[in-house]
């Protein structure tokens, strides 16, 4: 059986308060498992844990209780962290470097080779769209520039899981949807994507599964069309159904003539279950 590409069991994290007796609960038992190859949205309001969760899952943070695994392995481990990607919130680059020469920089202290790195550095500044601004220095690009040649500095050792904190915060409608079309091709590629984000349409549009945390526990977790379906609704599409016939819909629907086109679970949309989920007592 192949090990999931993350696995929390139980991760409980405090923090204490300085001079003050008390703690901080960050995290209450969260368990989840994001699979291989798929695309897991974790989202949460401001507060909610989605911050420590990925510097835990990242190794840069040791929880209070618990295990985490990243491919099989413990992510306090340096083993787990090298096939890693990560790209956080507000990522700073060198203004100075060119985007050739960061990229260049990164994979270096992944202790690629030259000939190796030089050909890599020429691939993903093709896939980001970014070949005619290779000696551009960093200083000058665009918020939405900067997203994307962090974005290749995360896979620039073509990881098997890449890490992405807000990957579209700030960025215009244009470059989300670059970024979308990105992060969606590294999936086909074979990566596996852990996002977090408070873009819920681009979430719904591209997640296979999505976990929302509030209050630092995991209050839903499962794949997005099947927390999307709403509780006890269904709803029909008829064709060539008129006014009186809608209203004795349950009965004359097949009296009628009326074709029905679709008799499935009624959806709610990403925002709904969101709100939901995180304003239960």
């Amino acid at each position: 059986m192949t090990d999931p590409a993350v696995a929390l069991e139980k991760i409980t994290k405090t923090f204490p308060v300085p001079f003050q007796r008390r703690v901080i609960v960050a995290l209450r038992d969260v368990s989840l498992r994001v699979s291989t190859g798929e695309i897991y949205g974790l989202l949460g309001p401001n507060g909610s844990g989605k911050s420590t969760t990925l510097k835990i899952i990242l190794g840069l943070v040791s929880p209070t209780r618990g295990q985490v695994q990243i491919f099989g392995h413990d992510a306090a481990s340096a083993q787990s962290r090298a096939n890693v990607g990560f790209l956080p919130e507000s990522p700073y680059f060198p203004k100075y470097l060119t985007a050739a020469e960061m990229l260049s920089f990164y994979g270096k202290l992944c202790g690629m080779r030259r000939r190796e790195l030089a050909k890599r550095v020429d691939e993903l500044l093709e896939l980001v769209g970014l070949t005619a601004a290779r000696d551009r220095r960093l200083g000058t690009f665009s918020k939405g520039m900067l997203q994307r040649i962090g974005l290749a500095q995360a896979v620039i050792n073509e990881p098997e899981m890449v890490v992405l904190d807000e990957p579209t915060a700030g960025v215009d409608p244009a470059g989300t949807r670059v970024i979308r079309d990105l992060i969606l091709e590294l999936k086909r590629r074979g990566v596996t994507i852990l996002l977090s984000s408070h873009l819920l349409g681009q979430v719904q549009e591209i997640c296979d599964r999505i976990g929302i945390l509030a209050n630092g526990a995991l209050v839903r977790d499962g794949r997005v069309d099947e927390l999307l379906i709403a509780p006890d609704q269904t709803e029909l599409v008829l064709e060539h159904a008129s006014p009186q016939l809608v209203d004795r819909i349950s009965k004359a629907a097949a009296e009628g003539g009326a074709s029905v086109i679709r008799a499935a679970p009624r959806h709610r949309s990403l925002e709904q279950v969101f709100l939901e989920a995180t304003t239960e007592k």
